[in-house]
């Protein structure tokens, strides 16, 4: 069932999407050759629960250990944050990051380079971005979850690399995941109707090779079936009567 959200609601997620951005900034500070992937966790966690009344909404979420995911290279989504897994210059971090503040949750991912990274990987990089802002175009009133899909699916199909299809963004609010599901590729005009009110999590998932993915045996972390390295973005959006509100952005 999908919940619309009062004004009040929204400003409530933008104050805790104000701290999820501002996470992800100090992480962006603190990504560097030699740090743990539980290290980096810690420090979310620190950083988040710093500010009075948020917590890390992936904290023990369906039995998650971790308070964010942290997926490298090949890895797209879910990576447990583990001690033995180290960063080394070349290496891209997917930080997805999820908050409570005050009975409302936020969710959103950047992807962010290790050091120095090679042309094509810094090209998924921007190809992504690029993607998620086209989606985020599209969500307005009167607009269809089948615009966003579709804007984001072209934006990653002209640049040659493939989206993830298995996994899909969602609404987002009081709780972590919300109805609709929001893919990355699409048909205009097709499915859910957008209306003010609505909180979406728009997640562009994007691959090098091709879009299949497998589940390790930790059965969390999903990672491309080639091998091939994969970003992630994410932003929480607020349909309003006006243009997209972007609740995760500082």
């Amino acid at each position: 069932m999908i919940q619309l959200k009062s004004a009040r609601e929204i400003d409530v997620m933008a104050a805790g999407g104000r701290i999820l951005a501002l996470t992800h900034a100090h992480l962006r500070t603190q990504l560097r050759p030699g740090i743990t992937t539980a290290a980096l966790d810690r420090i979310a966690e620190d950083f988040i629960r710093s500010h009075d009344g948020a917590v890390p909404a992936f904290k023990g979420l369906y039995g998650f250990p971790g308070a964010i995911c942290i997926s490298v290279n090949e890895e797209i989504v879910h990576g447990i944050p583990s001690p033995k897994r180290v960063f080394a210059e070349g290496d891209i971090a997917k930080l997805d990051v999820g908050v409570q503040y005050q009975g409302m949750f936020t969710d959103a991912a950047i992807t962010v380079p290790c050091g120095t990274i090679d042309p094509t990987t810094q090209h998924l990089i921007d190809v992504t971005e690029r993607a998620l802002e086209a989606g985020i175009a599209q969500a307005v009133a009167g607009n269809y979850i089948g615009d966003i899909g579709h804007a984001v699916q072209s934006v990653v199909e002209r640049a040659g690399f493939s989206v993830v299809r298995e996994l899909v963004g969602h609404g987002v609010g009081h709780l972590p995941h919300e109805d609709p599901q929001v893919p990355n590729h699409g048909k205009p005009r097709r499915g859910t109707r957008l209306q003010a009110g609505l909180t979406i999590a728009i997640e562009p998932m994007v691959n090098v090779g091709g879009p299949a993915t497998r589940t390790l045996a930790d059965k969390w972390t999903v990672v491309t079936l080639d091998g091939t390295r994969s970003a992630h973005v994410e932003h929480t959006v607020a349909v309003t009567d006006g243009p997209p509100r972007v609740l995760t952005r500082l």
